[in-house]
């Protein structure tokens, strides 16, 4: 398995990963119609193309997981002030969780971030994430708050979990 940071040749991979990774993720959080207006907003070969091209401090691109040419996993993010980072979107392909990928992924990322200035990373859980939420506390996240969602009528329904650590 390699981790690097995605390219052209990725980009269906990474569509695949999370598109499928949100439908598993968010079932049984989210109404179905809801889970695909996030990743037709999200997660398009058109969308994706541009995120893998136009990288820096802001959006230091998606970092992937690849088991031969598969894509299995993939993350990004990038810094939201001057020393701190957030960690937008991490998606592993449903079958290949509990192998080790999320943490290489987030490894990946972080050193990603601490380039580029980073001392804190943020990362938002939404609430009744089962699978996120202990993962992200595992790796030594603390709880800050919670925050409603955004960008729509429909997000503003749901919570988000705010958690945070040094790097």
């Amino acid at each position: 398995m390699r981790i690097l940071k995605a390219e052209q040749a990725h980009v269906e991979g990474i569509v695949r990963v999370c598109s499928e990774g949100n439908r598993t993720t968010y079932a049984d959080l989210y109404p179905a119609d809801y889970i695909e207006q996030i990743i037709q907003q999200f997660y398009t070969k058109e969308r994706i193309l541009g995120e893998v091209t136009h990288t820096g401090k802001e959006w230091g691109g998606y970092i992937v997981a690849v088991d031969g040419d598969e894509v299995v996993g993939a993350c990004g993010g990038g810094m939201i002030a001057k020393d701190a980072s957030e960690l937008y979107v991490m998606y592993l392909d449903p079958v290949r969780k509990n192998e080790g990928i999320g943490t290489k992924l987030l490894e990946a990322f972080t050193k990603q971030q601490v380039e580029y200035g980073a001392k804190k990373l943020w990362v938002s859980v939404q609430e009744g994430n089962h699978e996120g939420i202990p993962f992200y506390e595992a790796k030594g996240f603390a709880f800050s708050h919670k925050q409603k969602g955004y960008g729509s009528e429909e997000a503003e329904k749901y919570t988000s979990l705010r958690y945070w650590k040094n790097i």
